[in-house]
């Protein structure tokens, strides 16, 4: 029997704790040991298990199976997994008294216990792009942490839907991951599903895990992209001289496999806006696999955006670059679509999005820039 371990990271991209944000983070295969010896990360919400069934594995209930085969995990943790419709074998959720056969595909998704620090709800705006029974889709406005951590104990969009939700019982046990299934960066504007009770959580949690939703980003990047399209691939760790920044791994000796996939929209010479398209979510997977390209989120300050990379050394070329770092004070990263089915009634849902006011704010300067330079050039 193989097993592998997952972990949701949720992502789409700021890790709270020491980075302020972490980009659509989901899942992300771990290497093969014992799971004794594995640690969950610390910026996970969940932990994901991946087993396939020995060819010679006697008929067993599905809860005996998995209490036997997963180390440091109570029998109640596995049961409240099945019960919340988190186990599923062949793609299909089942019930404890399921009897495993040989080559199943066993897939569990494990909530982490809840967290020592109680949350308390803030009545803080929130932009609902749409509300049922069980999921509730929202347009995060940049600044805004997804979740409490360090340095962000309140302010946090989970503050807000705690208050918002304050008749919901998952949002009144005071967990500071309450009804989330990813993240998305404090300094990246745009759409982000929750999660409204448990079942929908297991569900929604289940599509990221498996990459079946549908995201496209639009990013400012500095340079001119050589392709018009294109796709970067590369692992992504945690860079070993700078904590604070992921890295690529080029050789895959570490880290975690990651996707992009990106189109350019519009070139202005020295910026190229491009919509990226995740294939996976790692932490700052954008940022990250522009920057390996050469070409670092514009006024990204994290991974070097945050100067001149590109255009003249005249003076006014520098002030009007001032003047749109002032303009849009944050990497130029919006999550401009979010689709997915939904978990009830198996309908697929899309959501889009405009870019926020700072956003168009940038582009608009840079379509004057690049109107004034070619009425120059025609002179």
């Amino acid at each position: 029997m193989t097993e592998d371990r997952y972990i949701d990271e949720l992502l789409d991209e700021d890790v709270e704790v020491d980075f302020e944000g972490d980009e659509e983070s989901d899942e992300g295969v771990m290497p093969r040991r014992f799971l004794s010896d594995q640690k969950p990360d610390e910026n996970g919400l969940y932990e994901h298990y991946a087993i396939t069934v020995d060819k010679g594995q006697s008929m067993m209930r599905l809860d005996k199976f998995l209490t036997t085969h997963i180390e440091n995990c109570s029998r109640n943790r596995i049961q409240n997994a099945i019960d919340e419709c988190g186990v599923f074998v062949n793609d299909k959720p089942q019930k404890a008294s399921y009897k495993v056969k040989p080559f199943d595909r066993i897939s569990m998704r494990l909530a982490f216990p809840r967290y020592e620090v109680m949350l308390t709800p803030e009545d803080i705006p929130i932009d609902i792009m749409y509300e049922d029974d069980d999921v509730i889709v929202v347009n995060k406005e940049a600044g805004m942490c997804v979740h409490p951590g360090h340095g962000n104990y309140c302010g946090t969009l989970v503050n807000a839907l705690t208050f918002h939700l304050k008749d919901n019982p998952m949002f009144q046990q005071g967990n500071e991951r309450a009804g989330l299934v990813h993240r998305i960066d404090k300094n990246t504007s745009g759409i982000l599903v929750v999660g409204k009770n448990e079942q929908a959580c297991q569900h929604l949690s289940h599509q990221f895990f498996l990459h079946s939703t549908q995201r496209r980003y639009i990013a400012l990047v500095w340079g001119n992209i050589a392709d018009d399209e294109g796709t970067i691939t590369g692992h992504i760790g945690r860079n070993p001289k700078n904590r604070h920044q992921m890295c690529v791994f080029a050789d895959g000796s570490e880290g975690k496999h990651a996707v992009t996939h990106y189109r350019v929209l519009r070139r202005y010479g020295y910026v190229t806006l491009v919509e990226c398209r995740l294939e996976t979510g790692r932490t700052h997977q954008i940022r990250v696999h522009m920057q390996y390209i050469g070409h670092p989120l514009f006024n990204d300050e994290r991974y070097g955006g945050d100067k001149i990379l590109k255009g003249t050394t005249f003076s006014k070329y520098k002030q009007f670059i001032e003047n749109c770092f002032e303009t849009m004070p944050r990497h130029a990263l919006h999550a401009r679509l979010l689709g997915f089915e939904h978990p009830t009634t198996g309908e697929y849902k899309e959501f889009q999005l405009d870019l926020p006011a700072d956003f168009q704010a940038v582009l608009e300067k840079w379509d004057n820039y690049a109107r004034n330079a070619q009425s120059a050039f025609s002179e």
